[in-house]
């Protein structure tokens, strides 16, 4: 097995730094829903945390992490609305500052909450700009420290932390399933069940147009989305994995999965009728996973990370709905 940037050691001592600033989200089970399949399922409910996803656990970690010089300085990253989020709310919370990078078509509510928790957001167009570019771009004329969505060690272990909870709530599982899109969570999951749980499989969950982990865990390295595809889960739709998490996937994961717009739907609409919580799209892909029949849950327990719950209610509503 490979050294990896993050480890189960590295995740319990963020776990300790971030214990009065994250929520301890809870882990939700439905015996009606178990009947169903004859399986438990398990869903870890991260739609609730601070800004409404898990993200603002790595992000919060790494600030932490920095000097008192480079807080000052601010940090600068990329992210199509989760990441943004959970970044503005932390450089606030740690007396720091960010400039987000996001697409020009993220919705318009998470460029708003962005720029509410006091964010700068410089926009491209994700088919002809490289996000990477513009990242560097202003890291180089501002001085701005960069806090990734996913590849760094510190967010790792920041967002580890939520898979160790679940971990330690639901210690006995057969399969995790994570919505991937830079594979950060999907690492940390995979980095925490290895060494707590190795019976325990973790899949890489992604939109059907999106299955760029999936697709390069069968080649053995990385491949990229064709450009200017969409899906409704805007928040995992990634050009293709990053060179920090790839490996990790390659070496722990048991495979990838994937979900259709419609799957993404119906399991919008299946969470909000069976456990009463709002998910956003990219949040479920790993629950219309096990409900499209990919990951088989008869005698089994299986759980999902749901990473999100950013969702205008225009928006949930016409997904839900049945509606475009």
């Amino acid at each position: 097995m490979s050294v990896h940037p993050v480890s189960l050691a590295d995740i319990r001592s963020a776990q300790v730094a971030l214990a009065d600033v994250v929520l301890r989200t809870p882990v939700l089970e439905n015996p009606d829903v178990n009947e169903m399949p004859g399986g438990r399922l398990l869903l870890k409910a991260e739609n609730i945390q601070r800004t409404g996803a898990f993200k603002i656990r790595g992000a919060y970690y790494r600030i932490l992490n920095l000097t008192s010089k480079e807080r000052a300085c601010g940090t600068v990253s990329y992210s199509s609305g989760n990441h943004a989020l959970g970044l503005a709310r932390a450089a606030q919370l740690l007396g720091s500052s960010a400039v987000i990078v996001m697409p020009s078509d993220v919705p318009t509510a998470k460029m708003n909450a962005t720029r509410a928790l006091g964010a700068e957001i410089v926009t491209f167009d994700r088919d002809t700009e490289n996000s990477a570019d513009v990242v560097a771009r202003i890291r180089s004329q501002t001085g701005r420290i960069e806090v990734p969505p996913s590849a760094h060690g510190q967010v790792l272990a920041g967002a580890g932390t939520a898979a160790l909870e679940l971990f330690e709530d639901a210690p006995v599982l057969d399969a995790v399933l994570v919505p991937c899109g830079g594979g950060g969570l999907t690492a940390a999951t995979a980095v925490v069940m290895a060494e707590t749980s190795p019976r325990t499989q973790v899949y890489a969950a992604e939109p059907a147009l999106f299955d760029d982990t999936r697709r390069s865990l069968v080649a053995g390295e990385r491949r990229a989305n064709p450009v200017g595809q969409r899906t409704i889960c805007d928040a995992i739709m990634t050009p293709m994995p990053n060179e920090v998490t790839f490996p990790i996937n390659l070496d722990l994961l048991a495979g990838g999965v994937t979900a259709s717009d419609a799957d993404v739907r119906d399991a919008m609409r299946f969470a909000f009728e069976h456990f009463k919580i709002v998910t956003e799209p990219g949040a479920v892909v790993g629950l219309a996973a096990v409900l499209n029949g990919q990951i088989a849950i008869r005698n089994r327990a299986v759980a999902t990370i749901i990473t999100g719950g950013n969702v205008d209610l225009a928006q949930f509503s016409a997904l839900t709905g049945g509606t475009e």
